[in-house]
This record gives C-alpha cells, structure tokens and sequence, in this order.
C-alpha cells in the first residue's frame, strides 16, 4: 500500500514537472511579430504554388494578415497557445485554383474558432481538430 501512495504521489508530482515545461513552450506574440510565413501544406497534402504564395503576417500589436486566394487581416489574439481572430475581414473574389478557394474557408474557419499555434525552428503550425496547417518562415513582414 505504501508503494502505491508512493507512485501515484510521483505520477502527481511528474505530471507537474510535464505541464510546467509545457506551458514554458507556448507561442509568444513577440515570436510572430514582424515575421511572414508561407504555407507548404494542409493535412499533409503540398500547396500548389500560384501567383503569389498562400502566406500569413504579423504585425508587431498581433495585426494578423495575409492571402491564400483572398486577402485577409484581422486583430489576432495570442492565449495559451491558441491564436484568435474575431471579426476577420476577407476579400471575396473567385479565384481558379480550387485549393485556393477552399483555402480561403479553411483559413477563416480556424482564425474564427481559434487555432493551436506551434513554433519550432522555421515552421509554424497552425492545428485545429479537423485541419493542420503547416507554414515556413519566408522573411520579415512588411
């Protein structure tokens, strides 16, 4: 008996440690500031290159812009590993490529509903339960 209060007391303890370093890994907003990423996948499954890459920006007050067949830009919130855009603006043209399209759906549903944010390296993840996107660093944002 004693053995067990022992090991459910450090699995307690453990699982501290765990949740400690994990919450030390989260996103910040200065992070993303002033960086443009361009998206490489969605659900595994390459993007098409096009006219002008399907990308996402930063601003340094978390202004969150960018374009997959349509521009994009909303006040972003950054909480916990989870970035926000409420009231996201969006231009509404029809474009060819049916990706695209999609992308634009895709986009707005996550930023909308709020998205797991991942940083490592030069890849950024944006990861929902139905959607993972999948984004590299391209250079500073504008």
């Amino acid at each position: 008996m004693k053995k067990l209060i022992a090991l459910v007391a450090l699995s307690v303890l453990l699982g501290g440690c765990v949740r400690s370093g994990a919450a030390d890994a989260t996103v910040k907003a200065e992070q993303l500031a002033q960086h443009r990423f361009v998206l490489e996948s969605v659900n595994g499954q390459p993007v098409a290159p096009g006219p002008q890459p399907a990308e996402i920006h930063f601003d340094k007050e978390m202004m969150v812009s960018g374009n997959m067949c349509n521009r994009f830009s909303g006040q972003g919130k950054l909480a916990e590993g989870k970035l926000t855009v409420k009231n996201m603006a969006m231009t509404r043209m029809m474009c060819i490529d049916s990706q695209r399209n999609k992308l634009d759906t895709t986009i707005s549903t996550m930023l909308s509903a709020g998205a797991q944010v991942d940083l490592t390296g030069n890849q950024l993840t944006l990861i929902t339960a139905n959607q993972t996107l999948i984004y590299t660093l391209a250079d500073k944002a504008q």
